[in-house]
């Protein structure tokens, strides 16, 4: 073995200063590196949850930004490990490489980042809730579960519909149980020659017997159009949208006022158009035949 280090120049003693040297500093930088976690970590995520939890914040998003914040103390902590382990050329380099790649991605996923957005907004703001009805863009349906990058809902049919949070944030959304009060218009045609209060008593008496209905405001059934070939009376009642559904109101409103129009003999007439003038028919050879 002495013949070798002879021959070759090898001194073992050379190579224990840098060894020292580098488990010196990953021994330092893994060191600062727990520390700073730790620290950062316990001191750093409570006062973030406790701030957000002071300002009522939904406990999705306090839940979000705590797991958020625990990720940027770990990225702290490597950076300022790095920096004491005297690893600046390659913290430079990582970090070079990691805006490039977070570009990258940003591009990527634009779309996803949209709808986490739009969805951290809708669960801050709550322009709807679990259990609502609303209406968006021509479709309908009641939510059954709000994530943080699509809302779910289910159609009045009984189908799942998966919405990106980005469609609900953009779109005039109609809440149809925000409020404690919902009124139900019915449009009721009747003959031009039939009595209208005695429609409009009809209308008002069997909207009164309807159970769900309100009674105050009270039914009305005010004259809202001169049809072409009916007087047009919109009854008017309003419900508690938590405890009477619309359709159910609605269709019972209808039915009741029907039968009550066929009882006293009230018309409702459909639509018909009367043509005046003359025609002329020939036969196939052109000849006049008939003249009206």
């Amino acid at each position: 073995m002495l013949l070798l280090q002879q021959e070759f120049g090898l001194d073992p003693q050379q190579y224990i200063p840098p060894l020292i040297s580098a488990v010196t500093t990953v021994v330092l930088f893994v060191v600062v590196f727990v520390v700073l976690y730790l620290l950062g970590k316990y001191f750093v995520t409570r006062a973030v949850g406790g701030g957000l939890r002071h300002r009522d914040f939904d406990e999705t998003l306090v839940g979000l930004a705590v797991s958020t914040t625990v990720g940027v103390v770990a990225v702290v902590a490597v950076a300022l490990a790095a920096t004491v382990a005297g690893f600046g050329v390659v913290l430079a380099a990582f970090a070079t490489l990691a805006g490039a790649l977070a570009l990258a991605v940003g591009f990527a996923a634009q779309d996803l980042i949209a709808n986490f957005v739009a969805g951290v907004f809708i669960i801050q703001d709550e322009p709807f809730t679990v259990g609502d009805w609303i209406e968006w863009s021509g479709n309908s349906g009641v939510v059954r579960e709000i994530q943080l990058r699509v809302t779910k809902l289910d159609t009045f049919d009984n189908q799942l519909v998966t919405v990106p949070n980005s469609d609900l944030a953009s779109a005039a959304v109609v809440n149809n149980v925000a409020n404690d009060r919902r009124r139900v218009s019915v449009g009721f045609g009747i003959g031009y020659e039939d009595d209208v209060e005695r429609a409009r008593e009809a209308i008002v008496d069997e909207a009164s017997r309807i159970d769900g209905v309100l009674d105050e405001p009270a039914p009305t059934a005010p004259v809202t159009e001169l049809g072409d070939s009916a007087v047009v009376l919109s009854g008017r009642v309003w419900i508690d949208p938590t405890e009477s559904g619309y359709g159910g109101v609605r269709a019972q409103f209808l039915e009741a006022v029907k039968a009550r129009f066929d009882a006293e003999g009230i018309d409702m007439p459909y639509p018909n158009t009367e043509l005046s003038g003359g025609i002329e028919v020939t036969n196939v050879g052109g000849e006049e035949e008939t003249a009206m």
